[in-house]
């Protein structure tokens, strides 16, 4: 019963990101990256002034795979790295503004198409949507490697 369910949900979750990737496109600071850049570049716009650390375990990747990709992200033009002002071996990060304006007007694009699509539910699929969503972020902890959760 629950390997049905754990296709059904892979399935459907794959479903909407195709379809919502598709609609919105990439914005173009984000279409030349690997996965992992794009998600760093995400994960900043969201958490500006981040440090290098907690977006590693934010990420579930190790620190230095994270500098790596900061690296990557700033000579791109689209990362800033500056130290912490308390503690100067501690690099917080934060997007340039032109990145932050692409991410932020494609983040837009995916809240609207988004929206529209909720707007076209009923209230009872949304209740039933709005319901699911801690749930949804139990089973995301769950999927945390146990090895990062110990890091964190």
């Amino acid at each position: 019963m629950t390997d049905a369910l754990a296709e059904e949900l892979l399935a459907a979750i794959g479903l909407v990101r195709r379809r919502l990737r598709r609609s919105a496109g990439r914005p173009s600071a984000l279409s030349a990256l690997t996965a992992s850049q794009a998600e760093l570049v995400r994960l900043v716009r969201r958490n500006p002034g981040i440090s290098v650390a907690e977006a590693a375990a934010e990420l579930g990747l190790v620190a230095n795979t994270v500098s790596t990709l900061v690296g990557q992200l700033t000579e791109r033009g689209l990362l800033l790295r500056t130290p912490d002002e308390s503690d100067r071996r501690v690099a917080r990060l934060t997007l340039t503004e032109p990145a932050r304006e692409q991410v932020e007007a494609w983040r837009d694009r995916r809240a609207a198409l988004v929206s529209d699509a909720l707007d076209g539910l009923g209230p009872d699929d949304r209740d039933a949507l709005r319901a699911a969503l801690p749930v949804l972020g139990v089973l995301a902890e769950r999927l945390t490697p146990s090895d990062l959760k110990e890091r964190v």
